[in-house]
């Protein structure tokens, strides 16, 4: 009797640790999966021979309404209808060295939510970390390296 209540035991706790373990893992790889990484296209940024001269024709011939950095595109984000974010478009100077380390002439820049676990996931996967998280009032930013060289800023912004 003592053996088959000490089996039953032993196979009820396993079938627990079992579960247990299971649920962990589970739940786990779901987090990564449902972690959002890029939410949206923070900005476009690309060199120009004279970006005041350009933002100029931009608003004229198209209508952007302009700023000293370029234009900004307000919008309401589809997750909730209420939240104001906005997309910037830039020209930077032709000699600009913010691109290095790529020689590409333009540069995105992406919205993402948690950006500390993206960096440390991104580091797993090997990807090319160009700079360290720097915060502002306006967000987190840090810059990395696609496989073909092109340099990408990464903004958790504070909308």
């Amino acid at each position: 009797m003592k053996k088959a209540t000490l089996a039953i035991l032993l196979t009820a706790a396993s079938f627990c640790f079992g579960f247990a373990f299971n649920s962990i893992i589970t739940s786990q790889k779901t987090n990564n999966l449902k972690m959002k990484k890029v939410t949206g296209i923070g900005g476009i940024f690309f060199k120009s021979k004279d970006p005041k001269k350009l933002t100029e024709w931009y608003q004229k011939h198209l209508g952007l309404e302009t700023n000293p950095y370029g234009a900004t595109f307000e919008w309401f984000e589809s997750a909730d209808s209420t939240k104001k974010a906005q997309t910037q478009w830039s020209p930077f100077p032709e000699k600009t060295n913010y691109f290095d380390p790529s020689s590409k002439e333009f540069m995105i820049n992406y919205r993402v939510e948690n950006l500390e676990s993206l960096v440390e996931e991104l580091k797993k996967d090997g990807v090319t970390i160009v700079d360290k998280i720097e915060s502002y009032d306006y967000g987190k930013f840090v810059h990395i390296l696609d496989e073909e060289g092109n340099k990408i800023e990464l903004w958790e912004p504070v909308d």
